[in-house]
Parts: structure tokens; C-alpha cells; sequence
């Protein structure tokens, strides 16, 4: 079968070549029991592209991501590359993916797998069921804004400055995509800001009131400050549905959601931006751990949330929820046999490597395909 889906794989650094080694030999699978046949390629970000390419992104590789039909990140970053100047540094691949594609919506899905849920740090009857999913704006706010930098004073002192601003339009169009995710989930937003001391939370605020009310009465929508979720989704996690939020409280809120499920190894995520008149949406998926340099190339890192990661990309890209639903099957029936990565170890449990977790998802692929 002609390949006609073209997929840029960008492994990165850490953790990041294992994990998609193992998304790689799903992606083969496909191609052998499914026909489903993607056009492959590799680049590098972050600092394996420094140290060969100089520079955290080349043009070209940006170039390939822009021309692909979705991109597959694996981690950047790590302490060999800490003494580089801010600009410099590995994160900054990452952030100019973001930016030059205008993936203003982040997807990242809170899910507690039932074989899991002894693995949070919170009480079973908490966590239980938990289906949560936080839609982070990713392309303004306090990352992006201007003015920025240190500036040394004239008594001396130094300063850091950041802005943290945003359009009506980027608010309505983050918003705009929470809503009809909602109407496939539980219909419920809750739109996160700190209206109560900050200007930006306000506009914020009120333009998701007034998208809300023009477009999307039939979801219900709720409003609460940033800090009163934070809090809100330790002590009763399962009161939300769908959460929209801007870029920095997005970044918090959404690593503090994935530690409700019992490990960042499990946290697949999504950066989509606008449908073209072709149809065609840039796309970014990567799981939301980092690249953990303290157990790089030890086999010991969690695949799953790259692979659910590339599940998503089926979905949301490629129109393909049949092979993401086989794809998140399987890794609810390997976690429910007791296998475990040392990440969501359980006493009791049988612990793999990283490439004995990619084997035991294959079997059970195999036979979900059979």
C-alpha cells in the first residue's frame, strides 16, 4: 500500500531515543497487521541537534515539520547543555515548533488506569475513573510575551522581566477548541485564570463568557481562579471534565494533573493548530515527561506515553480512532496483566525494561489483531 501519511519522528534527547524506539516497532506492526503505512522520517531537536547541527532546531528540520502531516516528539533537554545562554538552550527547539507552526491549543489528557490507581499518590476513591482533560493555551501569555530579559539598574540591581499578555482572539480560538471537545466528553469547561489580581485574566474572562454565550450555551461552563484548580484537583479531581487555561497556569496545572494518575510516564499529550482549507492541521505530539538524563540509556524508561502519545496522532490527525482505540486497548490490558516499567512498579508487580514493556504491548496487539 503506497505510503501517503507522512510522520516526522524527533526522538530528541534522554529518554526520548528509547521510548521512541519502542513507538517505532508499533508503527512497523501497523504497517504489517494493519496497512496502515506511514511516510517516516527523522530529524533531530533540542541537544542532540546542537551538538551535530549547532543549534537547537536547523532550518531544515523546521522545514520538514511544517511540510508533515503530524510530528512525533520524544524529550529535549539536560544537564550537558545547561551552561549554554538562554536562547541557546535544547528547550528552545521545542518552543520554536510550537510557535512557527501556531500550536496554540495543547491537549493533555488525565487518565487513571484502573490497574493504576494504587500508584497515585492520593486516596483510590479520588482517583478512581479519573478522565480529565486540560486544554492549555501554547502560543502566548508570559512564554512569548514582550518586553523580556535582565537588565542590570542603574544602582546595580538586576531585573527579570516578563510580559505575560493576550489578544481576544487567542483566547476565543483556545476556547473555542475546549468547547467542542467538551460536547464529545461530559459537555463541561472550566475556563482557569487569576482574574481577581491580574488584567490579562480579566480579558480572558470575559471573552470565554462571551464566546460561550454566542456559540456554545449547550456546554456548561464554569469559571475558577488558577490557584483555588490547583487545589481543586488534589482534593476532588473528577468534579472537572474539560479545563482551559493560558500558558503558564496550563504548564502547572497540567504536570500536577498527571501526577493524580501515578506517574509523568503515562501522560500522552497533543499540540494542534488551525485546519487549513485543505483540511490539514499542524500537529505536535509528545508525551509530557521530560527527558530524565538520570536514567538515560538504562532500558528503564516508560513507552507508554510516547506511544499514547502517537495514538493521539492517529486520532487527531489521520482520522484513525479505530488503531488509537487497539493502541490504548492494549496498554490497558498489558498495565491490567501486572507489567510495570519501574515508574508505576506496585509491589507484586513484574518489572520490565523499556523494551520488554514495547514486546509485552506487540503480544497483546497480536492478539487484539488475530
Amino acid at each position: 500500500m503506497p505510503a501517503n501519511r507522512s510522520l516526522l519522528v524527533l526522538p530528541g534527547d534522554g529518554i526520548g531515543p528509547e521510548v521512541m524506539g519502542e513507538v517505532r516497532r508499533v508503527i512497523d506492526w501497523m504497517d504489517r497487521r494493519r496497512a496502515v503505512t506511514f511516510d517516516v522520517g527523522e530529524g533531530l531537536v533540542g541537544g542532540a541537534a546542537i551538538d551535530a547541527e549547532g543549534a537547537p532546531l536547523a532550518d531544515a528540520t523546521m522545514d520538514r515539520a511544517m511540510n508533515a502531516d503530524a510530528v512525533l516528539l520524544g524529550a529535549v533537554g539536560g544537564p550537558k547543555w545547561d551552561s549554554l545562554p538562554f536562547a541557546q538552550k535544547p528547550e528552545r527547539g521545542l518552543l520554536r515548533l510550537r510557535k512557527e507552526m501556531q500550536l496554540y491549543a495543547n491537549l493533555r489528557p488525565a487518565i487513571c488506569f484502573e490497574a493504576l490507581v494504587d500508584a497515585s499518590t492520593l486516596k483510590p476513591e479520588v482517583v478512581s475513573g479519573l478522565d480529565i482533560l486540560i486544554v492549555r493555551e501554547l502560543t502566548g501569555g508570559v512564554y512569548f510575551g514582550e518586553p523580556r530579559g535582565i537588565e542590570t539598574l542603574p544602582d546595580g540591581t538586576r531585573r527579570g522581566v516578563n510580559t505575560q499578555v493576550y489578544t481576544s482572539p487567542e483566547i476565543r480560538r483556545v476556547a473555542a477548541v475546549a468547547f467542542e471537545l467538551a460536547r464529545k466528553r461530559g459537555n463541561k469547561v472550566c475556563s482557569s485564570e487569576k482574574a481577581n489580581v491580574m488584567e490579562s485574566g480579566v480579558l480572558w474572562r470575559e471573552e470565554v463568557a462571551k464566546l460561550h454565550e454566542e456559540s456554545y450555551s449547550d456546554v456548561e461552563l464554569t469559571h475558577m481562579y488558577a490557584d483555588n484548580c490547583a487545589m481543586q484537583l488534589v482534593r476532588w479531581p473528577k468534579q472537572f471534565d474539560v479545563i482551559v487555561t493560558d500558558n503558564l497556569f496550563g504548564d502547572m496545572l497540567s504536570d500536577e494533573a498527571a501526577m493524580l494518575t501515578g506517574s509523568l510516564g503515562m501522560l500522552p499529550s497533543a499540540s494542534l493548530g488551525d485546519i487549513d482549507e485543505t483540511g490539514r492541521r499542524k500537529a505536535l505530539y509528545e508525551p509530557v515527561h521530560g527527558s530524565a538524563p538520570d536514567i538515560a540509556g538504562e532500558g528503564k524508561a516508560n513507552p507508554i506515553a510516547t506511544l499514547l502519545s502517537f495514538a493521539m496522532a492517529l486520532r487527531y490527525s489521520f482520522d484513525l480512532a479505530e488503531d488509537a482505540d487497539l493502541i490504548e486497548s492494549a496498554v490497558t490490558k498489558v498495565l491490567g496483566s501486572g507489567i510495570r516499567t519501574a515508574d508505576i512498579a506496585a509491589p507484586g508487580a513484574t518489572t520490565v525494561s523499556t523494551e520488554a514493556m514495547g514486546e509485552a504491548l506487540i503480544r497483546e496487539l497480536d492478539e487484539q489483531a488475530a
